[in-house]
């Protein structure tokens, strides 16, 4: 399979979906200018998926991704949840508010989910791909009765070898580089922390299925690095959050753009998994000794989400999930458009 010769893509590069910061106005920019454009569902529910899809398809006749979460479903631990919301007690009464009751699952996983799948059909997108795991045969079965390109990523060989046995079409390595969330399957379990090109060449080596590589790429000497290094394209997340059409806000921005790019974070504190962060106060009470273990994702990010928004009344922008790659001092803050091409002219002089 030739992937950008199906998708008729004139770029070999790929807008991470980016929950919470991509919309449907970045992807189909990046769909138009003829790259792919990705839209995130993992985070939302089937009718604000419903939505956000006939916007993206109001904006461009492209093939584009759709991307779903597919992290186990968490089980609620009352005493360890009420452990990390008192934990949290101070931070939410230095901005004058209280920490959430309790802890609630926020969003259900793509895995056994009947009606997002519907949605997901109803769309029939050229691209589904998935993060945090796989979903069940019969979803996998449905998609490619649709003959939606299937799309996996993964953090390792044995991912790797996993999404091969359950049908998935191409992987998306994920390196220890990339910003957010870290697509591992088992968050608990060891992770050899992978980088981008090591991961991907030992895929490309591996040679079952093809690669696209991911985390810290910003520019077209990576992209072109990934390529020579066996993958058919690039997913590039960071380089797109300073673009106008993102939902990232003036302060995420600002830090993006100032000297607090050159430190990110891999935390659990924010969500409950391992993502990587411009660091910041969140970053630093994740760091702190003696605090108690993290719940669940996403439960834990109901009390995330809270404290940004206590924060943030307060004029206080360093709670947020500020998720950014390794190669984030390189962002360039320009339309997504603009940022494609730029890529490609880059890609086209290395």
């Amino acid at each position: 399979m030739d992937f950008l010769v199906r998708l008729g893509l004139a770029v070999p590069l790929i807008q991470a979906p980016m929950a919470g910061t991509s919309t449907p106005a970045l992807a189909a920019q990046v769909c138009n200018a003829g790259a792919l454009g990705s839209l995130a569902l993992g985070a939302i529910g089937p009718d604000e998926a419903r939505r956000q899809i006939a916007d993206l398809k109001s904006r461009t006749d492209r093939p584009f991704n759709l991307n779903l979460f597919v992290h186990a479903t968490p089980q609620a631990d009352p005493a360890g949840e009420r452990a990390w919301l008192d934990a949290l007690a101070p931070l939410f009464r230095e901005h004058g508010a209280e920490p959430p009751a309790a802890l609630e699952t926020i969003y259900d996983s793509f895995a056994g989910n009947a009606a997002m799948l519907e949605v997901v059909l109803e769309a029939k997108p050229a691209v589904v791909s998935f993060h945090f795991g796989l979903p069940g045969p019969e979803a996998i079965a449905a998609l490619k009765a649709a003959d939606c390109l299937l799309l996996g990523s993964v953090t390792s060989l044995a991912e790797a070898e996993m999404s091969l046995a359950a049908g998935i079409d191409v992987l998306v390595a994920q390196g220890w580089e990339a910003g957010g969330h870290r697509g591992v399957f088992d968050p608990d379990a060891r992770d050899d922390r992978l980088g981008t090109l090591a991961l991907t060449r030992l895929l490309a080596d591996w040679g079952k299925l093809p690669v696209i590589a991911a985390g810290g790429i910003m520019d077209g000497a990576g992209i072109r690095a990934a390529l020579d290094l066996g993958a058919v394209a690039a997913q590039l997340g960071t380089a797109f959050i300073a673009c106008p059409e993102s939902n990232a806000d003036a302060a995420y921005r600002a830090l993006l753009a100032s000297d607090a790019a050159r430190r990110t974070v891999m935390t659990r504190a924010i969500s409950g998994r391992p993502a990587r962060c411009l660091a910041n106060r969140f970053t630093e009470f994740g760091e702190r000794p003696g605090i108690p273990p993290v719940p669940a994702y996403p439960r834990t990010y109901l009390a995330g989400k809270a404290l940004n928004a206590a924060a943030k009344a307060r004029g206080e922008p360093l709670y947020g999930a500020q998720w950014a790659g390794q190669g984030a001092p390189l962002s360039r803050p320009m339309p997504a458009a603009e940022l494609v091409a730029q890529l490609a002219a880059e890609l086209s002089l290395t």
